[in-house]
């Protein structure tokens, strides 16, 4: 038997996780795979389907357009994907049922973990974007009890998804295209700018349209956080970095949800005693 994990999206060929996975895999001289597969909207209840037979299979991560709509696929949630309403992580039993998390939210904070343990911490951010990533940093940032200003091209949506994950949070909703213009003033609720800065949309992805945001609404001191992977760096954050603010790329979030993935795909913790900088060079190549 041999036994694999794949990625499952639409696109999926730009991703990441087939070589960090398999980084992992081989340093710890785990005979299994893992690979990118791309599974259309339509194509996903198939999918699932299908890969509940297999009992090679161990499970998959899910990128957009799928972390809601696989919702409905699997057997069971676990506790944190049902209150973020998003699933990046499908486990399979060995009965063939299927287990459906939500690693992102962990990922997502790993990086910013000494910062929010500091005195003077995290108080506000700035997210944009509302789709299955953003739900996750959402949840992430509000159970850290940072305020958040989420920012969409709909914010009604932006505030459904504010109402729906974290009502009593005091949060705020904004139009995404008002941040492509500089800032009249700090658009926190205190009036001295954001702490954080996350883009958690695929805007400036390749083959995505580009990230219109000023760097005027990111006040000195600030930190950027740009989630996507393709390209690493990004606009976003060449821009927040000439500014001499600092910054977060995608692969933090990418190699900190992908740990967690991989224990539950393989029952082990996967080697980052060198702070992921060898599996950094890997996927710089």
């Amino acid at each position: 038997m041999s036994l694999y994990a794949e990625i499952i999206g639409d696109p999926v060929a730009q991703s990441k996780s087939p070589a960090i996975h398999n980084h992992w895999l081989s340093a710890l001289g785990i005979a299994a795979d893992y690979r990118a597969c791309p599974v259309a909207a339509a194509a996903l209840a198939d999918y699932c389907a299908q890969r509940r037979d297999d009992p090679e299979w161990c499970g998959c991560n899910v990128t957009m357009p799928h972390k809601q709509a696989i919702i409905g696929l699997v057997d069971r949630l676990d506790p944190l994907a049902a209150r973020i309403g998003a699933v990046n992580t499908v486990v399979r039993a060995g009965d063939g049922s299927l287990a459906g998390f939500n690693t992102d939210a962990g990922g997502f904070l790993e990086p910013l973990r000494p910062v929010l343990a500091l005195p003077s911490r995290l108080r506000s951010a700035l997210v944009l974007g509302t789709g299955g990533a953003a739900r996750a940093v959402v949840a992430a940032l509000a159970g850290e009890g940072v305020t958040v200003v989420l920012a969409g091209r709909d914010p009604a949506k932006a505030r459904a998804l504010l109402e729906e994950l974290d009502p009593a949070g005091g949060h705020r909703t904004a139009d995404l295209a008002s941040f492509a213009a500089p800032a009249g003033r700090p658009r926190d609720q205190g009036g001295r700018g954001f702490d954080l800065i996350v883009n958690a949309s695929p805007l400036g992805m390749a083959g995505q349209p580009p990230l219109a945001f000023d760097l005027s609404h990111a006040p000195p001191g600030s930190i950027v956080y740009d989630i996507v992977t393709h390209p690493l760096d990004t606009p976003l954050l060449r821009a927040a970095r000439a500014a001499g603010l600092r910054t977060i790329d995608g692969l933090a979030m990418l190699i900190g949800q992908a740990a967690t993935a991989f224990t539950l795909f393989f029952g082990e913790v996967p080697p980052r005693g060198d702070g992921d900088r060898a599996l950094r060079e890997v996927l710089a190549r």
